[in-house]
């Protein structure tokens, strides 16, 4: 479900700029980073505000960690001997378990949206990665046109927002964390700049 060559057309700046933050976070989730993401990464700009803030200390860690590193970070957090640190679904966070009913909603929804599984893709669809990638695409136009606040508030409430707050505050907190602990900063902050801005669309 990566989206680099979705075509991005009629799309505000503003809305471009969230579907990119959705798509940072799928990219350094969906597998270890590679040293070009690193690169990528390490060239980000932070702004003002607590977004700019948390994209500023990721490009300066980025730029002062070891690839090798990284990956093994990786493998302890999500992978591990039998199991990672953290689980990364969906199913996992809201009933305990994977393949559960969060999943079978998602799929549903999917279908509904023209969102079609990446058959290189061997996780459940609501690994973290994935579904942030999916908001990327409903808000920057990848499955059909762009979808209004409304519908992008929707997919948000059912399939991110009720977990992936608790999802990324786990990473920033995780006892192996050092380089994804930016990721999930970055992570935590944007939810709750995405949930209180949702609060305000009628």
């Amino acid at each position: 479900m990566a989206l680099e060559n979705a075509v991005l057309q009629g799309v505000s700046e503003e809305e471009l700029e969230r579907a990119g933050l959705y798509n940072l976070l799928g990219s350094s989730l969906q597998q270890p980073v590679s040293p070009v993401w690193l690169s990528e990464a390490g060239a980000l700009r932070g702004g003002e505000g607590t977004i700019g803030a948390c994209l500023k200390e990721l490009a300066d860690a980025a730029r002062g960690v070891d690839h090798a590193e990284v990956s093994r970070e990786y493998h302890d957090l999500f992978i591990g001997v039998g199991r990672g640190e953290l689980v990364p679904y969906g199913s996992y966070y809201l009933t305990g378990f994977l393949h559960e009913k969060p999943l079978a909603d998602l799929r549903r929804d999917m279908a509904e949206l023209g969102i079609e599984r990446d058959p290189s893709v061997k996780e459940p669809e609501d690994h973290i990665a994935s579904v942030c990638q999916m908001m990327a695409g409903l808000i920057g136009g990848a499955f059909g046109a762009p979808r209004d606040l409304k519908g992008q508030r929707q997919f948000f409430s059912v399939h991110l927002g009720n977990w992936a707050p608790h999802f990324f505050k786990d990473l920033e907190n995780a006892k192996t964390s050092r380089f994804y602990r930016h990721i999930g900063k970055l992570g935590r902050t944007f939810m709750e700049v995405e949930t209180r801005g949702f609060e305000m669309v009628e």
